[in-house]
């Protein structure tokens, strides 16, 4: 469980005036562009520094009342530091709002729970307890906010712990009001630190918008490129445009998950500015979605047999650079809305001149020209039937006026917090909320056991890293654990080397604060480690007359190894299951979903616009994309974690396997693309289509046959051992004579090698010689441009499925080699296990 994994309170972006943009961050100098990085952390520090220093201020130099109320100045720092690292105004504000939903949640049914028992009933086993049963009841909501039940768990064992150390003299009610005031002292000085105008405002409006202009020039830019490399006189060009469109397209990634994390967070920033986030993300969505249609161009670039492609000619360069040209302005309008003319009508394709790609019909080697020639057209349609319009704007306003439409769309953050109290109970959250619980209530009770007097650090560091999602247990735990030491050891040089100027203490924190910015984003220690550094450092320099620091510096660290070891047996006791085995399970699950959707591909449904076919279509991919993303984060954690005793999981094979599935969930939604639109021209083919629909069923009959092996590999990577399997095949046939190599074996002959070219060249181009005959014949009433567009449409899908069957093949060989790491003194025959597992069935 890490300490801090809230990507959107700890996620720091580049600043709207002071960095440069993405764009030309690529086209700076080593020095520079490491200078543009340092002001961006550096700007973000700052305000670290200033919150710190204000809660410091408050507590050692502010008047006595206060003084008094901020009675825990480590929660101050704590919560100051979850709020304020790297982030926008409303972010901070959002913060600030959980952080008092969560102290509801802390502290009032603590005020209840030591008035009702009293305070000296709280001994060591009593206190863990109701930290425990506490802890329970705060984690089972599935709603509440993650930040809530962090600062609401780690309100409850201070106020717990204090509770036993103090016994009698504890104030039942006071005493966790001062827990309360302290939290809220910490998120005001966030707020406060982010609100001041030096250097610049963070305010996510603004960074949103500039991000958005950002993206659209890269989508215009990376077009360009893709154009450039498509039309290039030979492959060493082709591959050097692609080869910069790709440094491009991270960029673009990066600047879409900063839009995606900040959008939410514009309306606490004002809340006239509901309608204007709701356009810009719209906006955002819409140019999101653009990235298909580019990663298609990348496919189809990568898969040219030669550059120039031979349909490549002057007046296709022309038009090509026209699309280019007009799709860029549409982008540039759509970045910069505020900059643009407003038309009075959305424009359509038929508006747009000269823009019509004729292509006559292709050979096999030239499916991949035309099919980038598809993404081109696919991408300039989405851009001029989405552009704004002032009527559309005006449309969107009047809707978003409406409450009712307002709540349907998106539940207000009120309402997001008053959801917080709904209970999900299902049988993850019990096993979440108990191993919180468990973690929790060990903590304290081995952290007093060690130290009354500061055993609640135990209990705080456990609860600052409850996460309601499985992570690296041992990297994160490894990550604090350094970072509290470094942190601890700043700490304790920083108050000797300030011990005779108290007054400038904090002077000595910046630099630490500054470094630990820049160690949040480094790979060896991350968000988690750079968080801890900085906590452990400020929690020394901020105290005054508590003894001293080295003694303070140790037994935090020892609490917080008690703490770290206590989350670390919990997470092994509760969910013993390893990484590697979870990621089997899961690529298991991942072939079997893909199955599904290949096995749901049918002209048929797009033609007749099923809703219930098109629903379960699209919920099967939505299926096979979360199986995906679960085995992509299953390789990352067995990457990072230690193997012990056990085999480690060969993580390059599984990145492999992992690559092609992605890349056929790709190669599947422009298969749909190429469909609908086939069955959008299906009224112009005439009495032709009939045929062709036909041919067209009959191709996709046998590309799924050709694809029925993702069964087989479903089916043997779900084997536990080879060696019971070969022990049971020899079991069953000791008296008998099957023969595995004459076939005898039932469904013997199911399992295909979809490696091999013959194969995929046999099924595509029976495919092409279909649809060539039938095309030939149609005659249509628009001409060229009618055909080029049901050509194009009926390249894509070919060009689908040889992509399908390559990576079909690339899987096979992943699994192969997965297997061959687990079995290295067998020779793996997966023909061989098919027909075995086939045999025991019957």
């Amino acid at each position: 469980m890490s300490l801090i994994n809230s990507s959107s309170l700890l996620t720091t972006l580049p600043s709207p005036s002071p960095s440069p943009s993405p764009i030309t961050m690529l086209t700076l100098l080593p020095s520079q562009r490491t200078l543009a990085l340092c002001r961006s952390s550096l700007g973000s520090a700052l305000r670290t520094s200033l919150a710190c220093t204000a809660i410091a201020c408050a507590k050692l130099y502010g008047p006595a009342p206060l003084r008094r109320q901020i009675d825990y100045p480590a929660l101050s720092y704590v919560t100051a530091l979850l709020l304020v690292s790297g982030t926008t105004l409303g972010e901070v504000v959002r913060g600030a709002a959980h952080v008092a939903y969560g102290t509801v949640q802390g502290v009032v049914p603590a005020i209840v729970c030591l008035w009702a028992v009293g305070p000296a009933r709280f001994s060591f086993t009593t206190t863990a307890v109701a930290v425990a049963a506490s802890a329970l009841v705060v984690a089972l909501p599935e709603s509440t906010p993650v930040l809530s039940k962090r600062v609401a768990m780690a309100q409850v064992v201070v106020v717990y712990v204090f509770a036993c150390v103090r016994g009698v003299s504890t104030d039942a009610v006071m005493d966790p009001v001062h827990v309360a005031v302290s939290t809220g002292v910490g998120a005001l000085a966030s707020v406060v630190a982010l609100l001041l105008p030096f250097p610049y405002p963070r305010m996510g409006y603004y960074e949103v918008k500039e991000n958005r202009k950002q993206f659209a020039e890269i989508v215009s830019d990376r077009l360009k490129l893709y154009v450039n490399a498509f039309c290039a006189e030979n492959i060493t060009s082709a591959m050097a445009s692609v080869s910069q469109a790709k440094s491009l397209e991270n960029t673009g990634k990066n600047l879409l998950r900063s839009i995606e994390l900040k959008q939410d967070s514009i309306p606490w920033e004002r809340p006239s500015m509901i309608l204007a986030a709701a356009n810009l993300r719209r906006s955002s969505e819409i140019l999101g979605n653009m990235e298909v249609p580019l990663k298609g161009m990348e496919m189809a670039l990568f898969s040219c047999p030669s550059f120039p492609a031979k349909i490549v000619n002057e007046e296709l360069k022309d038009l090509l650079h026209s699309i280019t040209e007009d799709t860029r302005q549409t982008l540039t309008q759509m970045g910069c809305p505020e900059h643009s003319n407003c038309s009075t009508a959305p424009k359509t394709e038929e508006q747009v001149p000269h823009k019509s790609l004729q292509v006559a019909f292709p050979t096999q080697q030239d499916i991949p020209s035309l099919f980038f020639l598809f993404c081109i057209k696919l991408l300039h349609n989405q851009s001029i039937t989405t552009q704004p319009t002032c009527a559309n704007l005006e449309n969107n306003a009047i809707s978003m006026k409406e409450p009712a439409n307002l709540h349907n769309q998106k539940p207000g953050p009120m309402k997001k917090i008053l959801a917080g109290w709904s209970m999900g109970i299902n049988r993850d959250r019990l096993i979440l909320a108990f191993k919180c619980s468990l973690a929790l209530g060990l903590s304290v009770l081995f952290g007093l056991l060690f130290s009354k007097k500061n055993g609640y650090w135990a209990g705080v560091t456990v609860a600052l890293g409850m996460a309601p999602w499985r992570e690296p247990t041992f990297k994160a735990a490894n990550t604090k654990a350094q970072g509290t030491a470094l942190g601890s050891v700043y700490g304790v040089l920083g108050c000797l080397i300030s011990q005779n100027f108290m007054e400038f203490r904090f002077l000595v924190l910046i630099p630490w604060i500054v470094f630990t910015s820049f160690l949040r984003h480094s790979q060896m220690y991350g968000p988690a480690g750079g968080v801890s550094a900085t906590i452990a450092a400020v929690l020394l320099l901020g105290r005054k007359d508590y003894g001293l620091p080295s003694d303070f510096a140790i037994a935090r660290m020892t609490e917080s190894f008690i703490g770290l070891c206590c989350s670390i047996f919990v997470e092994l006791l509760l969910q013993p299951t390893r990484a590697s085995s979870l990621a089997r399970i899961q690529l298991s699950e991942s072939l079997g979903a893909l199955h599904e959707c290949i096995k749901s591909m049918a002209l048929d449904v797009y033609i007749s616009k099923s809703t219930t076919c098109l629903v379960a279509l699209k919920n099967k991919e939505k299926k096979l994309r979360k199986h995906i993303h679960e085995l992509a984060k299953h390789i990352e954690e067995a990457d990072v974690e230690p193997n012990f005793w056990f085999m480690p999981l060969p993580t390059a094979s599984c990145r492999r396997i992992l690559a092609s599935l992605s890349k056929m969930v790709e190669l599947l939604l422009f298969a749909v693309h190429g469909m609908e639109f086939l069955g959008h021209e299906s009224h112009a083919l005439g009495v032709v289509w009939n045929d062709l629909q036909e041919h067209l069923n009959g191709d996709l009959m046998l590309f799924k046959e050709a694809c029925s092996s993702i069964k087989c590999l479903e089916e043997i990577t779900r084997i536990k051992s080879l060696a019971r399997l070969e022990m049971e095949f020899q079991r069953k046939n000791k008296n008998s004579t099957n023969d595995l190599e004459l076939g005898k074996s039932p469904d013997a002959t199911e399992f295909r090698v979809l490696s091999a070219d013959e194969e995929m060249e046999k099924i595509v181009g029976s495919f092409l010689q279909h649809v060539k005959e039938d095309i030939s014949r149609t005659h249509l009433g628009e001409g060229k441009e009618r055909k080029s567009n049901v050509v194009l449409c009926l390249s894509a899908i070919g060009f689908c499925m040889e992509g399908l069957m390559k990576e079909i093949g690339e899987i096979e060989k992943g699994v192969k080699e997965l297997l061959q790491w687990e079995n290295p003194s067998s020779c793996i025959n997966l023909h061989e296990i098919s027909c075995k597992m086939d045999d025991l069935s019957t």
